[in-house]
């Protein structure tokens, strides 16, 4: 383990039992989860932007991984697979009419779409209510041991900040943490092309009912191919998603794509921000030139940042394979479920940039080892979110924001659990882990109910307080 500062000298900020690094969805469920365990332990969550939620805030308005897809309703339908804390986010957004959900019989099927602003302070709410030193603008730099404890050498505005730790939780995406602590990790890239980076934008003035009446998605898709046949658009593919939003006349997109550029490189992350904003204004003018609905439709906001799909992804105890999820495993020691189908955004044959779906055949769901979430070797550390331990392939199933929010509630319930019976995170009693899950809600069985996909349906698919038996 290589440091760059000498820790010794860098002021103390706090000492805490459980440090979370990053407040992403996994990142804020992680922190969430370990503080409701056991209350008498303390919970640190340190997060680098002035606002939660990572991906969920920074680029998306949508859950996805919460419920299996369309493709599997040959098996008599829809089934709801993740529960728990996820659940407890939605329904706070839910209480204030700031959900609805989006039927999709293709891609990752169904997801819950919310108001990304709302969310943000919902993440605050839910986090301060469970007492947890949150600490925003803050990023991290460096990392040490102390005896049996990291430390953590952060930077805000107040300085280089020093935070020492029993156990910590690596939700970083990029891994950061993993990275300089000296654990095994895998660039994407390495072996196979890692995925496109996407700016997202949001539109307003949009009629959706002229859009639908026009043909929706099916028309939309062939207006994106005629514009990149013909040449009229220099759009960057031919295939793309515009969705309504939890806003009047408002929609999402996921159509930008910037390939061949590192996240982990400033000049090339700074060429795909750039690249991903001028994509973007492509893509109006595609859409108020030829795109029914649109005509007086104007860009209103642009992504935080360039979403990034894969950096680094750390090397586990277990690292799930392609294999795995197309076998629809459902190994003893899971402690989540997931049914996205492979979604690769990547070149195709041709050269150009499009999208590669493969769907998990049989029940469509496959269960997720706790060894995924743990780097090989580690005594006090886990790692969750787009830089668990999985190949490639694997990778581009399980990434959904629902999965990794299942990871950071298997997470922070493992961290108290090592701290409480003295258990190292590489040899953990995984079925007191499940047994702790289940409490809180985690499905670990695909169900027999289908689940209610309909718009206003998340609040059919709740679990009844009774049956979860957990005091928040």
């Amino acid at each position: 383990m290589a440091t760059v500062f000498n820790h010794l000298h860098i002021p103390l900020l706090a000492e805490t039992d459980i440090l979370v690094i990053g407040a992403g969805s996994a990142g804020c469920v992680a922190a969430l989860s370990a503080a409701s365990q056991d209350q008498t332990l303390s919970v640190m969550l340190v997060e680098r932007y002035g606002f939660p939620g990572g991906s969920s805030t920074q680029m998306l308005d949508t859950f996805y991984g919460f419920f299996t897809p369309g493709a599997t309703s040959r098996n008599g339908g829809p089934r709801k697979i993740v529960g728990g804390w996820p659940d407890r986010v939605v329904n706070e957004l839910d209480k204030v009419g700031a959900v609805f959900l989006r039927p999709n019989t293709y891609g990752a099927g169904t997801g819950v779409n919310y108001n990304p602003e709302r969310l943000k302070l919902v993440w605050d709410q839910l986090i301060q209510q469970q007492g947890i030193r949150y600490l925003l603008h803050t990023t991290l730099i460096d990392v040490a041991t102390e005896g049996e404890r990291y430390a953590c050498i952060f930077w805000n505005k107040g300085g280089f900040q020093k935070v020492l730790a029993r156990r910590v939780i690596d939700a970083s995406g990029d891994a950061d943490f993993c990275h300089l602590a000296g654990f095994a990790y895998e660039t994407a890239g390495q072996h196979e092309p890692a995925q496109s980076l996407t700016t997202t934008f949001r539109m307003s003035n949009v009629e959706l009912d002229e859009y639908e009446r026009a043909g929706g998605k099916k028309m939309l898709a062939l207006k994106m191919a005629e514009a990149v046949t013909s040449g009229r658009h220099p759009l960057p593919r031919k295939e793309g998603s515009a969705h309504e939003m939890n806003a009047q006349k408002c929609i999402s997109t996921v159509a930008v794509k910037v390939a061949g550029l590192s996240a982990l490189n400033a000049d090339e992350l700074t060429q795909a921000e750039v690249e991903g904003r001028r994509q973007a204004f492509v893509y109006e003018d595609f859409f108020r030139d030829d795109v029914p609905g649109y005509q007086n439709a104007n860009i209103i906001g642009l992504s935080h940042q360039i979403g990034v799909r894969e950096t680094r992804r750390v090397y586990g105890e277990h690292r799930l394979t392609k294999e795995e999820c197309l076998a629809g495993l459902m190994p003893d020691d899971r402690i989540f479920l997931c049914g996205a189908p492979i979604e690769d955004h990547r070149h195709d044959a041709s050269g150009a940039d499009e999208t590669y779906w493969e769907y998990i055949p049989g029940s469509g769901v496959y269960g997720v080892p706790y060894g995924t979430i743990v780097p090989k070797g580690s005594q006090s550390v886990w790692v969750v979110g787009r830089c668990f331990s999985a190949t490639h392939d694997a990778h581009a199933s399980c990434r959904s924001m629902a999965q990794t929010m299942s990871m950071g509630q298997a997470a922070g319930l493992a961290a108290v659990q090592s701290i409480q019976n003295d258990e190292a995170a590489s040899a953990l009693n995984v079925s007191r882990l499940q047994q702790n899950l289940r409490r809180l809600g985690a499905i670990l069985a695909i169900p027999d109910a289908v689940a209610d996909t309909s718009r206003n349906g998340w609040r059919n698919n709740r679990v009844p307080q009774t049956e979860v038996n957990v005091q928040y």
